[in-house]
């Protein structure tokens, strides 16, 4: 299997309909079709063996999506967000890749010696670059069929699976160095036949996407909404005002945010919050807030809401709450019934699910555990470092999470951020559920910070609403009467805003870093990170 089947599929079905960018003046799926055969012409002629999009989303990234899928080379999204260190040494590992890259990072291309072509220009040579227009009588032609290594410019030995990758995404290195995650062809195609149904979108649908296009979302909406028949959109840069502003305008029937976005859009006061195309309404990358999704449902009652949990490794989602259950969360009675309007839903057809107990068994229903999942369209492997699958063909996702008795998932957060206070584990998003409950705090955040006599103290940040004089006396009595005392954060601080990572990701090990700083600040020093609320 080839993603640009997915590409031919829609060209044949509904060729003249609009698929990406604003109505008036988006491409066609033909149109699609025929920049995508022309953009495979000018990676062959390059002799290249990647193309590394280093730009903002827009119709340039679907067009060098499919066409690294029909010269069979690896499309490879970078953060243009790193630094310029990082940057080069990912970009290093790309030595014979064509660029794209927006004007303001073409330098970073050029000083690792790729040829940078804006994605103004990259369309407009993919445009006058046709070669062979049938698809059928264009196969995709790979330059290598090893994966390209991010540890040495040599092609490594062939993975057991179908070679070559469709996608190398880097991880967002919140925790760790970034790794690239390899997503072949088959892993993509099998995640959109089994969700999406082709064609099965209306004609005047429109999704708008405002996520970047190095994380895996962005990929996943170019396929299914393509396949589905669906415009999609993209929104560069967000503010609450300016994209209420064109869902209204490109009369948008389908979003997909990240928990912040929904989250400024629900507490930011004096906005105009009517969107009366919108009907559906997806949200993932991150926690939700149960505050957050609960006045969402209020504001908007004739939107369908959908959470999708997923990894890069996993092609995208993997258990889905959907809009039925979103309502009947709210609307309910009984605590485990209501508790599912923060849970991550039901596994999307294909997938297994286990959560893993300490010593490896499968936890009853409502033990908590390590997930791990299994499904054709997961991955699990890295490049340079092969398979991370187990001997059972299940991946280790590194979420904490539990499975209650109907069969949902509920996240409790990464492993990673378990904190060890003395010889207990403690989950910050239970404590974190706790403070925003509180109507006064907008976000919040718990971590563990050295000690040397617990080993880690747990210490809170949150972000509240202004002109609020909620003390952190109050908010760890709140935390004190909902769990027991060892929970209760050691230290509240207030911050102006919590640092995050483009998709809504906490950058948990800034955090713990700003707040140790501070405790060693000297008296009359200054200090780093905030103030006590």
């Amino acid at each position: 299997m080839n993603i640009s089947m997915l590409s031919d599929m829609a060209a044949e079905g509904f060729g003249d309909r609009v698929v990406i960018g604003r109505a008036d003046d988006g491409l066609t799926a033909r149109r699609l079709r025929e920049l995508a055969v022309g953009g495979a012409h000018l990676v062959r002629a390059a002799d290249a063996d990647a193309i590394v999009y280093l730009a903002a989303n827009g119709p340039a990234l679907p067009v060098a999506l499919f066409a690294a899928a029909r010269a069979g080379v690896p499309l490879v999204p970078v953060n243009y967000r790193l630094g310029e260190a990082q940057l080069d040494a990912l970009l290093a590992n790309h030595p014979r890749a064509l660029g794209i890259a927006d004007p303001e990072h073409g330098e970073a291309l050029r000083r690792a010696g790729l040829p940078a072509h804006s994605p103004a220009e990259w369309l407009a040579r993919a445009a006058r670059n046709p070669g062979r227009p049938a698809a059928a009588d264009d196969p995709p032609q790979p330059v290598s069929p090893q994966p390209v290594s991010p540890h040495s410019a040599s092609p490594q030995p062939a993975s057991p699976q179908s070679a070559p990758p469709a996608v190398l995404i880097y991880t967002s290195g919140t925790t760790s160095a970034p790794k690239g995650v390899l997503l072949r062809h088959h892993h993509l195609v099998s995640y959109v036949l089994g969700t999406v149904e082709f064609a099965g979108a209306d004609p005047d649908a429109a999704a708008l996407v405002s996520v970047p296009p190095y994380h895996i979302a962005a990929v996943s909406s170019v396929l299914t909404n393509l396949y589905a028949g669906r415009r999609t959109l993209t929104l560069e840069q967000f503010t609450p005002d300016g994209w209420l502003g064109l869902v209204r305008e490109q009369r948008i029937t389908h979003a997909m945010v990240v928990p912040t976005m929904l989250a400024r859009i629900m507490d930011t006061r004096g906005l105009d919050r009517s969107v009366p195309s919108l009907r559906a309404l997806a949200y993932g990358g991150a926690r939700m807030p149960v505050r957050v999704v609960e006045t969402a449902l209020r504001v908007w009652p004739h939107v369908d809401f959908v959470n999708a949990y997923g990894l890069t490794e996993t092609s995208s989602t993997i258990t889905v709450l959907g809009p039925r259950e979103h309502r009947t969360a709210v609307a309910s009675d009984d605590p485990v019934v209501r508790a599912r309007l923060g849970s991550a839903g039901l596994p999307v057809p294909g997938v297994e699910l286990e959560v893993r107990d300490a010593s490896g068994a499968v936890a009853a229903p409502g033990g908590t555990g390590q997930i791990w999942v299994r499904g054709e369209q997961v991955s699990g492997e890295y490049a340079g470092q092969g398979t991370a699958v187990d001997e059972r063909g299940f991946f280790h996702t590194r979420d904490q999470g539990r499975v209650d008795r109907d069969g949902y998932l509920h996240i409790e957060g990464r492993a990673d951020d378990t904190i060890i206070r003395g010889a207990e584990n403690i989950a910050p998003a239970e404590i974190e559920d706790v403070l925003l409950d509180h109507p006064d705090v907008l976000d919040a955040v718990v971590v563990g910070v050295p000690d040397e006599e617990w080993g880690q103290r747990i210490e809170a940040v949150v972000v509240l609403r202004d002109g609020v004089a909620t003390d952190a006396d109050a908010l760890r009595a709140q935390v004190r009467g909902m769990l027991r005392g060892s929970k209760t954060p050691d230290r509240i601080t207030r911050w102006p805003e919590l640092p995050r990572t483009a998709t809504g990701k906490l950058v948990r090990r800034d955090i713990v870093e700003a707040l140790a700083a501070d405790r060693r600040t000297p008296p009359g020093g200054r200090r780093p990170t905030g103030t006590r609320p």
